[in-house]
């Protein structure tokens, strides 16, 4: 039998948990969506930051790690999610509808945070799929423009249909009224890799053939000038982290700023 997801459930919200109310949905295809939820007076996080969501459906509810994708100064927290028939989570969070309850435990964590990355002057941000979600939240806080004079947003998807996000954020982003004076320092270098596109192939593809820095006009990637932030499938991480380590950059952490960082944290 299907529990909906409301306050009404008769499982007890499990201590440690914020409730929050839906507010807003919105399916981009039949295996992408978005969501947004209150946000909880003492809920803080660092833009790029994930957390762990549920829903108030089980005794003892799923929960998973999903990004953030609403930058750290929004008063709602939005989440971009795939969603997955069988999915022990999503199966059922894919019908979620304004009014709804969502679980949010209470604590924030990641590397895509601009505290993990030294100094630079560029930063690049390699995505495939959802991987865009805390992509959403970097490029839409005023600090990450005061640390780095260029952003590079790569996002690669199968379909057309699966880059409406991304695409609708960036332009989205001139009539931003904190991040509008700073848009022209972000570009979005969209691929595809099953449908015919201006820019077809995976990243790592086009970063060995160096077609991906004659698109954009800019230089190989230097290690003494740019950083990165990768997020993204096992097989993304797994091809683009040694991309990435073939220009000179070096992983990073929380406690130990570098030049690149991964998030290894996923939806399933």
């Amino acid at each position: 039998m299907e529990i909906s997801a409301t306050l009404d459930t008769p499982f007890p919200i499990p201590a440690g948990v914020y409730a929050q109310t839906v507010t807003q949905v919105e399916h981009y295809t039949d295996s992408l969506f978005r969501f947004r939820i209150t946000r909880p007076d003492s809920f803080r996080f660092r833009s790029g930051e994930f957390v762990m969501i549920g829903l108030p459906n089980a005794e003892k509810p799923v929960f998973r790690a999903y990004s953030i994708a609403s930058p750290s100064w929004d008063d709602e927290v939005e989440f971009y999610s795939i969603k997955v028939p069988d999915g022990p989570l999503t199966e059922h969070l894919q019908k979620l509808q304004v009014g709804d309850t969502v679980l949010m435990r209470r604590k924030p964590t990641g590397t895509l945070v601009n505290d993990a990355l030294l100094p630079g002057k560029r930063l690049w941000m390699f995505a495939t799929g959802t991987g865009v979600a805390p992509f959403a939240s970097i490029i839409r806080d005023p600090e990450t423009y005061e640390k780095f004079d260029d952003l590079i947003l790569c996002h690669t998807c199968r379909t057309a249909g699966e880059l409406t996000y991304s695409r609708e954020l960036v332009e989205s982003l001139k009539a931003n009224p904190l991040i509008g004076e700073f848009a022209q320092q972000l570009t979005l270098y969209d691929t595809l890799t099953r449908e015919d596109w201006p820019r077809m192939g995976r990243q790592t593809d086009l970063m060995a053939s160096g077609k991906i820095f004659t698109d954009l006009g800019v230089p190989p990637i230097n290690p003494e000038t740019d950083r990165g932030m990768i997020c993204g499938s096992m097989e993304m991480l797994a091809d683009t982290k040694p991309a990435l380590e073939g220009f000179g950059l070096e992983e990073g952490a929380n406690n130990r700023p570098a030049t690149f960082v991964v998030e290894k944290a996923f939806v399933s």
